[in-house]
């Protein structure tokens, strides 16, 4: 039996915790749903949110839209993220990203066999999209996800191709040798941007999503190349992926005026290259005006993003079912 506990967004939000480990009982995955009504019938189509770095489920505004459109709405915070952080870890670390197999394992089971949903999309963005796509691409994943939509997935690291090529290298030496070694530390204008106090739409908890951000370790960056390398020598995803990005990519700068209109994080065109690698079934979506967290946007990009996410996924599901 699954136990359920109040959420921190408040009323009408329940979460539960996974366990990962037999030895370390720290060591969680976290699931978040809305309550269901007493009268619900199990079952249906489910989405599960996955987070990016930085970053841990807060919208409750895009589980609306999945809900509104008859979909039960899950997120998972991962190990040592958002509400699955404990006291004498290290934030969002992890030394591989398979790491994560058994958090998004466990919460697909818990969705499908549990729960006794018959129908798994996952909603993955930005660091998360990479985990979920090399996830996706597994026995275990392929088994589990019948649809994969990625918002603004980090595919390469946002910097020139020698810097690139360099770093790779000096992380594989790095890495290894001083994991915990700090290589960027420092206050993101998105970040800062999005949070109501500094004139953005959004209130989240910002001990959880600060807008200095956590700092990127030479560990951590290491596995995320190495996903990164993976991704880009193919994967094979067998269900069909939708690859959303912004329409543009800008500085991630105060001074920007356009910080509300572009992906400010990472480069679009790198994602537009790297897509076609996923799987032999993916689509790829701009969306004019939408920001780096596509479900962050303005009303109307966040809108377009939602038409462009349902109106796909009612295409593969038809098609599918034919």
């Amino acid at each position: 039996m699954t136990a359920w506990e109040p959420d921190l967004l408040g009323p009408g939000w329940q979460r539960t915790t996974l366990a990962l480990s037999a030895s370390d009982p720290d060591l969680v995955a976290t699931v978040v749903r809305r309550a269901p009504a007493p009268a619900a019938e199990p079952g249906g189509p489910a989405v599960l949110h996955v987070h990016g770095f930085n970053d841990y489920f807060f919208q409750t505004h895009l589980a609306q839209e999945w809900e509104r459109r008859g979909h039960t709405f899950y997120a998972v915070d991962l190990r040592r993220c958002g509400r699955s952080w404990r006291d004498g870890q290290v934030p969002h670390y992890v030394t591989d990203l398979a790491e994560y197999r058994d958090d998004l394992g466990l919460a697909a089971r818990l969705v499908r066999d549990v729960l006794g949903h018959d129908r798994l999309t996952v909603h993955a963005h930005s660091t998360g999209g990479l985990t979920a796509a090399l996830w996706a691409s597994s026995p275990a994943g392929r088994a589990a996800v019948d649809a994969l939509v990625l918002d603004s997935p980090w595919f390469d690291l946002h910097a020139r191709w020698f810097h690139r090529v360099v770093s790779t290298w000096v992380l594989d030496s790095l890495g290894p040798v001083d994991p915990m070694r700090v290589l960027a530390d420092g206050p993101s204008a998105y970040s800062w941007h999005l949070h109501v106090d500094n004139g953005g739409r959004w209130e989240y908890d910002r001990r959880l999503k600060p807008a200095e951000g956590f700092p990127v370790r030479a560990g951590w960056l290491r596995a995320v190349r190495r996903g990164q390398a993976r991704l880009a020598r193919g994967l094979r995803i067998e269900a069909p992926v939708l690859v959303c990005t912004a329409a543009e990519s800008g500085p991630n700068s105060r001074t920007n005026p356009l910080l509300d209109a572009q992906d400010t994080v990472l480069d679009v065109e790198q994602i537009w290259a790297r897509a076609p690698r996923l799987g032999e079934d993916v689509t790829l979506v701009t969306v004019p005006g939408g920001v780096h967290d596509l479900s962050l946007s303005a009303p109307e990009p966040f809108a377009a993003y939602v038409a462009a996410v349902f109106e796909w996924l009612d295409a593969v599901s038809g098609s599918r079912a034919a």
